[in-house]
């Protein structure tokens, strides 16, 4: 709840200073005294919703290592960390990127990726999944977080959630203006009608918003599958640690970071769970060729 709670701050105070910065510069007064102006109307929401992703993308490495302590691993100590370090430095140059942070954190099983660079990401690993799992299926893990990086899976997600931030902010004042001047019967200005309407629909708006994102983020999942099958040559070795994490408590991770993790998608939340259900995944990679 922590991470969560942690992550949702950062966005919200994001928001909160472009909202102020806008409104002294004088995009907010405009709208609301001049009525509705679409091209105005258009760089206000582009602005309020590509920056509070993009700015989260860049300050999402010390976020993570923030919110979950993980302790980069500048100089292994012992045979397991210099295996772990040895192993993504393997698989980040299999993929033609450059070789990520490598960090370490106490938790339950899991693993994520994250990072504004393909060049300069962090993978983080948890204690519980390197005591949980074979040397192999931890490979395959950091194949499978190794190719979301390769893949631009941050940016790409960023980027998405951005579009469907914009959108979410333009219509829900498209909304508010039409409801407020044909139901509210407001002729000068805008009245509390506006509000009310932006208030409702970007909470209803921001829940396709969410279903919309959930879906790519799952699509890239299967990729990430595929792509740990291709560096390890052969499906099995990440078959057999979804099947292993489906017998285990996978941790929790920070929201802003699931998206990039293991963790099994919500079986009763299926639209908004960012990674699809194991067994999903697991047919997916058996349906490949060995």
């Amino acid at each position: 709840m922590k991470r969560i709670f942690l992550f949702l701050v950062t966005n919200l105070a994001v928001g909160l200073v472009l909202s102020i910065t806008l409104s002294i510069l004088g995009v907010n007064r405009y709208l609301a005294g001049t009525g509705l102006n679409v091209g105005a109307l258009a760089v206000f929401s582009v602005i309020v919703g590509f920056a509070g992703s993009f700015i989260s993308l860049l300050i999402s490495k010390p976020m993570a290592k923030f919110s979950v302590g993980a302790r980069v691993i500048d100089a292994p100590a012992g045979a397991d960390e210099q295996w772990l370090v040895a192993t993504v430095r393997g698989l980040a140059d299999k993929t033609g990127i450059g070789m990520p942070e490598v960090a370490l954190y106490d938790g339950p099983p899991n693993a994520f990726a994250t990072g504004a660079f393909r060049d300069s990401a962090l993978v983080a690993v948890s204690t519980g999944l390197l005591e949980s799992m074979t040397r192999e299926e931890v490979e395959a893990v950091l194949g499978h977080e190794i190719s979301h990086v390769a893949n631009g899976d941050m940016v790409t997600l960023t980027l998405i959630q951005g579009v469907v931030n914009t959108f979410v902010v333009f219509f829900a004042r498209v909304v508010g203006y039409v409801v407020d001047r044909a139901v509210f019967r407001t002729e000068r200005g805008i009245g509390m009608g506006y509000y009310l309407t932006v208030f409702a629909c970007e909470i209803v708006f921001g829940v396709v918003a969410s279903i919309i994102v959930a879906w790519f983020s799952r699509q890239r999942e299967f990729r990430a599958d595929a792509g740990s099958a291709t560096l390890l040559g052969s499906p099995r070795p990440m078959v057999a640690a979804l099947r292993r994490l489906g017998g285990l408590e996978p941790g929790a991770l920070p929201q802003a970071f699931q998206a990039h993790g293991i963790t099994e998608g919500n079986r009763f939340l299926g639209l908004f769970a960012s990674h699809p259900p194991l067994e999903e995944r697991i047919a997916a990679l058996e349906s490949r060729r060995p």
